[in-house]
């Protein structure tokens, strides 16, 4: 102990020497410049003084004062080990919380009777006291569980499955593949980890520091900057687009809603929707809530901007925003399936299919990325594409909706979205709601029209174009001076689309790097320079199936991107020690790979001969799994939350069900049983209301 309290004391007095000196060569470098700032003899130049200049040092002066502001709040936070061990863990973390799970245990048994008596309900048969026999021995089942010590159970499991995983090496259950949250450190230790003190503890250190943790936008691990780094970029945003109109602290809620139910009474009356449509879309007032506004920080970018997210799942439009987009999506897909795309690897491989007749060494790629895309379409424009794209299909209804209906619903959406942000009340007047369903339709057609004479212009000239969102890709036997012109010339089509571009022999598409290299294609997976090497934490309290899905989708990634065996070597690599990071066995590693190979009725190893050939296999393959046809009349699903300590309840609970339902008129039903979990990391420490 004392030991420790000597280190900590060392740690806090290196930090304040640090935080102090940094602090004095801020003040020394703002005193320098101010001094510098002034003319050297003010007697003989008081009238030559260059306001301009003055202007440009007190600028200069506040930009100093403000990374000062800065460096003192991120100073101003020191975290444990444990709590940084925490943090580096992750949004999607989720720790061992028995209590959550006994805490719902009483909802969930609830629904579960609920079902079972309704089984016997539509066998026109009475349930009797076996049900609730049933559900009061299962109770006890649960309590029990839940109330397990999670270390005896550990040695206990540790115990029976000694000899069955000296013998297979490669077998994984929730005991030996370190699902426990205490790491076998702890054990040692015979420490257990409060992890909801340690929560307690972190959301009061950075609620008292003024500072903001966020989610990345790309790489999903957490980002902490301070509250006025926030607002100043919130600022700027909001600013630059002229997007949205402030209320101040009036709340529009009431009102919207009673103008959503009083516009799809109109329309019901006026036999525009039917009552069984009235009825979906209307809003019940104690459901609805007010979107929020908040923003993710883009660490991949210089300067760290903001994306806005309006987050509305219960905002009073979210129905009728929700109804329109399954109308329209599929829509679209159809109609914009030859220039969109939606992963790296359907680029990729329409990229190879292209370059085998059309590659030259003088060919340039090209993306193009479309500023503020969302906020940035006009609303009456977007709604219009919309109407352009029903015309252009040649289309007059779509589920029992006239395409006038269609149009004045998704008019109505784009011109209510109001939201909340620090306090303060908002509406959107240009652009749709970077989070309702509808938005990325309507973006979608925009952009389907405005890029119709650029398809036009590449596909006659041997290119290919695809687009994926607000990001374009050109693949062209252009000279580059004649692209650039080209480019200019599109950025002048429409006022309300900005396009900025990067042309060369080699490019940065979505989550793939493609390369020229003397008429020949060179393409491998790409990270961004902020990239982490974070994936969902092996320790973390989810079901297994979700920690096999990542290595074997990432090794198959790397397989299908990587166009020489050398790149793929690298990036499996990598891979291995990003998981190895994030605390997966060695084994269970090589087993995922493996299973990408077996996947493809691949037995050979990879080498350097046999890779083209089996990659070229692996590209073309369709892995889907195997799935099993549900028969939802004799299958009923049971779900409870999940925490280590359940993990005997499947044969426990089956065991339990033919005790009481074998013989009973129900004894041909199939109870499944499914997971819930708690609450992640991201949902207990970020506040983005």
């Amino acid at each position: 102990m004392r030991h420790i309290t000597k280190e900590y004391r060392v740690q806090a007095m290196s930090l304040y020497v640090q935080s102090t000196n940094r602090e004095c060569e801020i003040l020394t470098d703002e005193i320098k410049h101010i001094i510098e700032g002034f003319p050297r003899n003010t007697e003989e130049n008081d009238e030559q003084v260059d306001a301009e200049s003055g202007y440009t040092e007190f600028k200069h002066y506040n930009e100093l004062r403000e990374k000062r502001l800065n460096l003192e709040a991120e100073q101003s936070i020191y975290f444990l080990e444990e709590e940084y061990e925490l943090l580096k863990s992750g949004p999607r973390f989720i720790y061992n919380d028995p209590k959550t799970a006994s805490r719902r245990r009483t909802t969930e048994l609830a629904i579960l009777k609920r079902k079972i008596e309704l089984r016997f309900f539509e066998k026109k048969v009475s349930p009797g006291r076996s049900v609730e026999l049933f559900i009061a021995e299962l109770n006890v089942i649960l309590q029990k569980l839940h109330d397990t010590s999670i270390t005896s159970t550990h040695r206990q499991k540790k115990q029976q499955h000694k000899l069955f995983l000296s013998d297979n090496p490669l077998a994984t259950t929730q005991s030996s593949q370190s699902q426990n949250i205490n790491s076998s450190s702890s054990f040692r230790k015979g420490k257990k980890k409060n992890y909801r003190r340690l929560v307690k503890r972190l959301k009061h250190k950075i609620r008292s520091a003024s500072l903001v943790l966020q989610k990345t936008d790309k790489s999903k691990v957490f980002h902490l900057g301070t509250r006025q780094h926030y607002q100043k970029k919130s600022n700027e945003y909001m600013e630059k687009t002229e997007a949205y109109q402030w209320l101040g602290v009036n709340d529009p809620l009431p009102n919207l809603i009673e103008r959503t139910n009083k516009y799809l009474l109109d329309l019901r009356l006026a036999h525009w929707i039917t009552q069984k449509q009235y009825e979906l879309l209307c809003v019940k007032p104690s459901e609805a809530k007010l979107a929020h506004l908040y923003y993710l920080p883009k660490t991949h970018k210089p300067g760290t901007p903001l994306r806005p997210i309006v987050s509305g799942l219960k905002h009073p439009t979210i129905k009728i925003s929700t109804y329109l987009d399954q109308l329209l999506r599929p829509l679209f897909n159809k109609v914009g399936l030859k220039t969109t795309t939606t992963s790296g690897f359907e680029v990729m491989k329409q990229v190879y299919e292209w370059s085998t007749t059309n590659l030259r060494k003088e060919t340039l790629l090209c993306t193009i990325d479309v500023v503020d895309l969302y906020t940035m379409i006009p609303q009456t424009e977007g709604v219009l594409a919309i109407k352009k794209m029903l015309d252009y299909l040649e289309l007059k209804q779509i589920g029992g909706l006239k395409i006038e209906t269609i149009i004045r619903l998704s008019r109505f959406v784009m011109t209510n979205n109001y939201f909340l942000y620090e306090g303060q009340y908002y509406h959107q007047i240009r652009g749709g709601a970077m989070g309702s369903p509808l938005t990325l339709t309507i973006a979608n057609c925009y952009m389907f029209f405005f890029e119709r004479n650029i398809v036009k212009q590449i596909t006659n000239a041997g290119g290919l174009y695809l687009r994926y969102i607000d990001d374009m890709f050109i693949i062209i036997n252009w000279p580059e001076r004649h692209l650039n012109k080209q480019i200019d010339q599109w950025n002048t089509l429409d006022s309300n689309i900005q396009l900025k571009a990067q042309a060369g022999q080699s490019i940065n598409f979505l989550d793939i790097y493609i390369e020229n290299i003397n008429a020949d294609l060179f393409t491998k997976v790409y990270h961004k320079p902020s990239h982490e090497p974070y994936y969902l934490p092996f320790n973390s309290v989810h079901p297994l199936h979700m920690k096999k899905n990542i290595p074997f989708a990432m090794f198959l990634r790397a397989i299908r991107y990587c166009s020489t065996f050398k790149a793929f070597l690298d990036e499996r690599e990598d891979l291995r020690m990003a998981l190895l990071l994030n605390k997966y066995p060695g084994k269970f590693i090589d087993s995922q790979f493996n299973r990408v190979l077996k996947k493809c009725n691949i037995i050979q190893s990879l080498n350097s001969n046999n890779y083209n050939t089996i990659r070229k296999n692996i590209i073309y393959n369709i892995i889907e799994e195997e799935k099993i046809p549900t028969d939802h009349y004799r299958t009923m699903f049971v779900h409870f939350t999940y925490c280590l300590n359940i993990q005997t309840l499947p044969t426990k609970f089956h065991t339990l069900w033919n005790k009481y339902f074998s013989e009973s008129p129900i004894n041909e039903i199939i109870p499944v049983i499914g997971t819930r979990n708690v609450q992640n990391l991201q949902k207990q420490l970020v506040k983005n209301k």
